[in-house]
C-alpha cells in the first residue's frame, strides 16, 4: 500500500454550504489540496485530471448518488483504487456495514464537526494501511 501522507481530497455533494464548509476545513485546519464536485458526473469529468489520494463522497444525492458515482469511478482509470470514504446522515450499522461492502474505506457522520474532519479523514486514511477501525460504533 502507499505510504505517502494524505494531501490531495477530492470531495463530491450537492449541497453548495456543506461543499464551502469541508473546502474550508480541509484546506484551512487539514492543510489539504481539495477539489469540490457539485455532482457525481462532475466528479466523473475532472476526477482522473485532479489525482486524488482519497475520494469523499455524499450518499443522497440527486441524479448519481454516491454508490452509483463510486462505481462509475471504480471503471476509470485514475480512481478504480482511490480510497472512498462516504458522508451521510444515515449512521445506523446496517447502513454504514452497505456503504462498507461497496468498497468504502469508511464512512463520516453528518452532521461533522469542521476542526476535526481533516483528523477523522486522515484516521481512515491510515487505518486502511493497519487494519484498525478509528470509526465509533454506531446505533
Amino acid at each position: 500500500m502507499d505510504e505517502d501522507p494524505l494531501s490531495r481530497v477530492l470531495y463530491v455533494d450537492d449541497d453548495p454550504d456543506i461543499r464551502m464548509v469541508v473546502r474550508l476545513a480541509l484546506e484551512t485546519v487539514g492543510e489539504l489540496t481539495v477539489l469540490v464536485c457539485g455532482s457525481g458526473q462532475e466528479a466523473l469529468e475532472k476526477a482522473a485530471g485532479f489525482g486524488p489520494d482519497l475520494i469523499v463522497l455524499d450518499v443522497l444525492m440527486p441524479d448519481m448518488d454516491g454508490p452509483t458515482t463510486l462505481a462509475a469511478l471504480r471503471q476509470r482509470a485514475g480512481t478504480g483504487e482511490t480510497p472512498v470514504i462516504f458522508m451521510t446522515a444515515r449512521v445506523h450499522k446496517e447502513e454504514i456495514s452497505r456503504l462498507k461492502a461497496l468498497g468504502a474505506i469508511g464512512v463520516v457522520p453528518k452532521p461533522f464537526d469542521p476542526m476535526k474532519l481533516s483528523t477523522t479523514l486522515e484516521a481512515l486514511w491510515n487505518a486502511r494501511r493497519d487494519g484498525t477501525n478509528p470509526e465509533p460504533d454506531r446505533e
